[in-house]
């Protein structure tokens, strides 16, 4: 009976043991819908009632720019739960641009007297003044374009510069055609085709009767298709032939839209087609526009266009100019003064450009103008270029395959191999198989980037055998790598598969990464070792990414003080006195790296994320950061946390 009794406690004992794991391994209880609803719902109260504080808060900041910039970011987020305040924001915001505008001008005026006819950059300060109002111009009218057509064309409208004033023909300066009216409303065509196909449809008639050829067409056509085929078909159709009355040499503008469209494809090809393995290729990341009959006669006339190209005293074509405009290359004389290219010049440098971009489309050719195939293939060996197959671009879009990636490097320009072959190795690593991405980095790559490769591939092993990993293990390999950014993604990899069966490995390994970034930043990569490990902690315990983050936010305090004494001495990321919000630069950068983080985190703990974003001594970063997490909390689906964020190896 004794005996019995010990049996009976014994396997009692073990069937509590095995309970106890059991639990242990049982996925946490997910909330219940009407949960999820009452936590969307706090989320969202606590977001707008943040973002009524930083758009009052806003209202102190000195530099227009940085006030727009927040009326527009407000505008967005309050479009679906207040549009009459929505729109009063974006009211608000055309009028702080025109304003901008007004005094760039005024400022124009000054500095070239009794030049006002044509809007002329004159200095550096001008020119970043004028791509700055550029700028914000475009993302007030852009965001309105996410919400209402009709509202997007009101406000760039409303932001004109007098037609006295806007860029002129003869301005210098970089990115010449980036303040261009037009540029932006074709990008505004583009993204209200969405909203309203058939009014963007309208526009891109117009604009095509102008001698307009705007490369957003492609995107307004299928989306008309979707509510009006017959009418996308008269669209196509009108494109083509415009395009083909035009002088494809003479006019460079069209260049855009006939290599858009040809890249793209005819319309089912994806279905008729395969490629050299008898496969069918990857669907394209966009929608092919033309039906094959009009693709072929387009097709046709560009490599006819091509054709004409002669060789010139060099190789590449410069950048074409604009009739009348100052030209460079063969538009340079003997001395080195600039002069005007003849329209033969300018035909000519078209005519090379237009050939080197055939290289890109030779699979079409060969399929659908196999007679054209070998005349544009000598004309490219004896222009001095590739007369390889051609790159597929459609196979390598949206989320191309590592046999596609394979592919497309082999027939890809030399400078591209490389890089392409990277990513078939990485693509390879990330769907498990370690051993062909091993194959394609002894196959293809030299050195350097086979090195990277290996490293990833060494890291994914020794993260998979997590599970029964020792921490002692784990730290003999990390004390064989050489830089403080491998050891900590090592670390930070092996914990985020530890953390599934063992948290405890998982919460050592990332105290000790912690311990590599526990000193003074003293770059910017320092910093982003220390969001990293912040971020792989807040999947296991967020207090600990906290408590990093913290210290880290008074040292930028510092170095923004610090910026904003040498202002004007050193450096320039402060204009009266005031930091811009989107500055460009390494500080502004890292600002908003933080309220990436903090974003992320504010999804669970908002009152403590908050109070960290109002560490930030100056307005500008607490609006940034504020802004950043207002942003997150609205966000239908939460951003990945407890991920490592991989470093850039390559």
């Amino acid at each position: 009976m004794k005996k019995l009794f010990v049996l009976t406690l014994t396997l009692v004992l073990c069937c509590l043991s095995q309970l106890a794991v059991s639990a242990q391994n049982q996925p946490t209880e997910q909330p219940s819908s009407d949960e999820q609803e009452k936590q969307k719902a706090e989320r969202e109260k606590n977001a707008y009632r943040l973002l009524d504080q930083v758009i009052d808060e806003a209202q102190s900041l000195r530099l227009t720019e940085n006030r727009v910039r927040v009326q527009i970011s407000g505008a967005d987020m309050l479009w679906d739960q207040n549009q009459p305040r929505a729109r009063s924001l974006f009211s608000m915001a055309a009028e702080g641009v025109a304003e901008m505008g007004r005094n760039q001008a005024a400022a124009v005026r000054d500095s070239r007297p009794g030049n006002t006819a044509t809007y002329t950059f004159v200095d550096g300060e001008v020119r970043a003044t004028n791509i700055r109002s550029f700028q914000l111009r475009q993302e007030l009218v852009l965001a309105a374009a996410r919400h209402d057509a009709a509202l997007a064309y009101q406000l760039l409208a409303a932001t004109k510069l007098p037609a006295g004033l806007q860029p002129g023909p003869d301005q210098r300066g970089p990115r010449p055609n980036f303040t261009s009216d037009e540029n932006l409303e074709q990008q505004l065509m583009g993204r209200i085709a969405a909203l309203d196909p058939k009014l963007a449809a309208q526009n891109a008639d117009q604009m095509l009767e102008k001698g307009q050829f705007p490369v957003t067409i492609p995107e307004v056509i299928n989306q008309l298709r979707k509510q009006d085929a017959e009418a996308a078909d008269k669209l196509a159709d009108k494109t083509v032939k415009k395009i083909q009355a035009a002088n494809l040499l003479a006019n460079s503008e069209s260049a855009g839209l006939v290599l858009t469209l040809l890249r793209l494809g005819p319309r089912g090809a994806a279905e008729t087609t395969t490629d050299s393995t008898g496969a069918k290729p990857q669907p394209p990341g966009r929608t092919p526009v033309l039906e094959q009959s009009a693709y072929v006669d387009l097709l046709t006339s560009v490599v006819d266009a091509a054709l004409k190209a002669t060789p010139g005293t060099q190789n590449r074509a410069p950048a074409a100019p604009q009739r009348g405009r100052v030209g460079i290359g063969p538009g340079v004389n003997r001395s080195g003064a600039p002069q005007q290219l003849t329209d033969a010049q300018i035909e000519q440098n078209n005519a090379r450009r237009l050939l080197g971009s055939l290289q890109m489309v030779m699979p079409m050719v060969d399929q659908y103008v196999p007679t054209k195939a070998q005349p544009l293939r000598q004309k490219l060996s004896e222009m001095g270029m590739s007369a390889a197959g051609g790159m597929n671009l459609a196979a390598i879009q949206g989320e191309p395959t590592a046999d596609a990636l394979i592919q497309a490097a082999a027939t890809a320009p030399q400078q591209m191999q490389s890089r392409l072959y990277q990513q078939a190795a990485y693509k390879a690593l990330e769907d498990g198989d370690t051993e062909r991405a091993r194959q394609i980095a002894n196959d293809h790559l030299q050195a350097g980037a086979r090195d990277n490769v290996m490293k990833r591939i060494d890291f994914r092993e020794l993260a998979k055998k997590a599970e029964g990993a020792r921490l002692e293990d784990v730290r003999q390999a990390v004390g064989r790598l050489q830089t403080d950014n491998e050891k900590v993604d090592l670390l930070i990899q092996v914990a985020n598969e530890a953390q599934k069966t063992n948290e405890k490995l998982a919460l050592q390994l990332l105290d000790d990464a912690r311990q590599i970034t526990n000193h003074r930043a003293t770059t910017y990569q320092h910093f982003e070792q220390t969001l990293r490990v912040a971020h792989a902690f807040a999947a296991i315990d967020s207090a600990r990414s906290f408590e990093m983050l913290d210290p880290a936010i008074s040292h930028l305090n510092e170095l923004l003080g610090a910026a904003a004494l040498l202002s004007g001495f050193e450096i320039s990321m402060f204009r009266d006195g005031e930091m811009a919000i989107q500055g460009g630069n390494g500080l502004t950068n890292m600002v908003n790296r933080f309220g990436q983080e903090l974003a992320s985190l504010a999804r669970n703990d908002f009152e403590r994320s908050d109070t960290l974003a109002g560490r930030f001594q100056y307005p500008e970063a607490r609006i940034m950061t504020r802004l950043a997490i207002i942003q997150g909390l609205l966000r239908s689906t939460p951003a990945p946390t407890g991920t490592m964020r991989a470093s850039r190896q390559d």
